[in-house]
């Protein structure tokens, strides 16, 4: 039950967007017993956003699981979300931000896990 929210002050077209819910899918691997099959996504581009007093290309990457969030695989997540949003939207590694939930109760299909 992972979900990433994705917000960046670039504009995503659905092209890119495809390519990086591509590869989202594939990184969220990083954690044990995540897939793509239940990862939700979703992207807010050309918000207004300024990282460190300057509104250059940056973005921040919400990242919540259902249960705990283990260090190892979260360090591997971050490594992976930095390539992709930089590779694909041109945003330098110092700006992008990873920002990770553990969740305790996650519903789905009108109940709990």
């Amino acid at each position: 039950m992972p979900y990433i929210q994705t917000t960046t002050n670039v504009k995503i077209d659905e092209k890119k967007a495809e390519v990086i819910k591509a590869k989202f899918g594939k990184a969220i691997e990083a954690f044990p017993g995540k897939t793509e099959a239940w990862l939700m996504l979703s992207f807010e581009d050309e918000k207004t956003m300024y990282f460190k007093g300057s509104d250059e290309p940056c973005a921040i990457a919400d990242i919540s699981i259902y249960g705990e969030v283990n260090p190892a695989a979260s360090e591997k997540m971050t490594a992976l979300v930095t390539e992709i949003l930089s590779e694909e939207l041109h945003i330098s590694p110092a700006r992008i931000y990873t920002k990770y939930d553990g969740i305790a109760n996650w519903g789905w299909n009108g109940g709990n896990f």
